[in-house]
């Protein structure tokens, strides 16, 4: 796959002066389980900061970046709530500094972070992802963060560490969604170790060359683009190396639904719906979806050997 360098974005005004965004992907299926993702649509104005200039006005495969205004007004993130248009409303005044990250467990170096001391400690770069929710529809962000791996080096792993599990901020107070008895918060994920150190998988600071707003994760979260969009954790304070597989949130509400690996496969239905296509929002077409979201180059070689139709 080929990199995007920052100097092959397009401004974002003159990106949206070229497509008009309809507003909606469609009737999707709602209930309590369906909202496993990121990121949703276009949603009523708020007042947002002016994004940075990105670099390029599309990924390596030709679809067009979606824009600002999109990513940060219409979210999935049932921690605030599970009205998506609620998200960034009740997200805005969000505390998210000082916000402390530990990193411990089966590690040499156990170390405890500022997440804004974690923008100059490791080398903070952009990477056009696509974002593609289990829910069936699609993004193209573009991410400011770095290779988790460098902070995975730093702490060093043991040699019993098997797995890196992942825990966000639990503040009902705050996070009026977290007074949800339904779920089991706070939201935990998890990736093999292996996993974790390739490259592609990134702890995100910023979007659009800003700060990461709340709604989208802020002040840091993860994100893996080869997997479905709810194993990209956001808000996270807490990252620890163990040696048997996490339980993520997900697998405890639903296991049946949200597995632990969720690699994106159009061949895999979900139990509810096919996966074989996905709308990018902003377009009413469907286009098809490709194995592990296109980055199978990358990862594929990850699970040689393995059944993935056992893997949703």
């Amino acid at each position: 796959m080929r990199k995007i360098k920052s100097s092959e974005i397009t401004p974002e005004h003159i990106y949206l002066s070229r497509r008009t965004f309809m507003v909606g992907i469609g009737a999707l299926a709602t209930g309590t389980l369906l909202g496993a993702c990121g990121q949703l649509n276009k949603q009523p104005a708020l007042s947002l900061p002016e994004p940075l200039t990105p670099s390029a006005e599309a990924d390596e495969l030709g679809n067009p970046l979606n824009s600002y205004e999109a990513i940060t007004s219409y979210n999935n993130y049932y921690e605030f709530s599970t009205n998506k248009e609620a998200v960034a409303r009740l997200a805005q005044n969000f505390p998210t500094a000082p916000w402390a990250v530990t990193v411990g467990g089966l590690v040499r170096n156990p170390k405890t972070y500022d997440a804004g001391d974690l923008r100059k400690r490791f080398s903070v770069e952009e990477r056009i992802y696509r974002l593609r929710c289990v829910e069936g529809w699609s993004m193209v962000i573009p991410w400011q963060g770095f290779p988790l791996s460098a902070l995975l080096n730093e702490v060093e792993p043991t040699g019993q560490a098997k797995y890196v599990r992942f825990e966000t901020i639990y503040a009902p107070e705050q996070m009026p969604g977290q007074k949800d008895g339904w779920y089991s918060w706070p939201y935990i994920e998890g990736l093999r170790l292996d996993e974790a150190m390739n490259d592609l998988t990134l702890l995100a600071t910023g979007i659009y060359g800003r700060d990461l707003l709340p709604q989208n994760g802020g002040p840091i979260r993860l994100v893996v683009p080869w997997k479905y969009g709810f194993k990209s954790i956001k808000a996270i304070v807490k990252i620890d190396l163990v040696e048997e597989q996490p339980v993520s949130l997900w697998m405890a509400a639903a296991a049946h639904e949200y597995g632990f690996y969720a690699n994106v496969n159009p061949d895999v239905p979900h139990p509810r719906w096919s996966q074989a296509s996905e709308r990018q929002i902003g377009e009413s077409r469907r286009r098809p979806t490709l194995p592990f979201n296109g980055y199978a180059e990358e990862v594929a070689h990850l699970y040689e050997g393995m059944d993935l139709r056992k893997f949703y």
